[in-house]
């Protein structure tokens, strides 16, 4: 069993965005734009590019964005182990900036204490 239903919430997220897209065209149209624009360079191939698009998803915190890149990332090939490795990536960022706001937070305490 799956914690939700990904191929619904990623039609509902499709869906909403198309909502958007009526209230305020050129905003998703420059959404839609920017998204593209790195694939135009031709530096990473489809399947890495989602793996980045997915190890930033799980950073932001993003349930709308794994369950896009997620598809795609299936579709251009990668593997479930891959998946794991680039996770593991975002785990690993995350765990180091957290160590970094943590040397900013005990700075801020001591000139708290001045």
């Amino acid at each position: 069993m799956h914690m939700m239903d990904w191929n619904t919430y990623r039609g509902q997220v499709a869906s909403g965005v198309g909502a958007m897209g009526k209230l305020s065209p050129e905003t998703v149209k420059g959404y839609v734009q920017l998204s593209q624009a790195s694939a135009r360079t031709g530096q990473f191939d489809a399947r890495t590019r989602e793996l980045i698009a997915l190890a930033v998803a799980v950073t932001l915190r993003c349930d709308g964005c794994i369950a896009v890149h997620t598809a795609e990332a299936q579709k251009a090939g990668a593997t479930r182990e891959e998946l794991a490795e680039a996770l593991g990536i975002a785990i690993s960022v995350n765990a180091g900036a957290a160590l970094v706001y943590t040397t900013r937070t005990l700075d801020a305490f001591d000139a708290a204490g001045e």
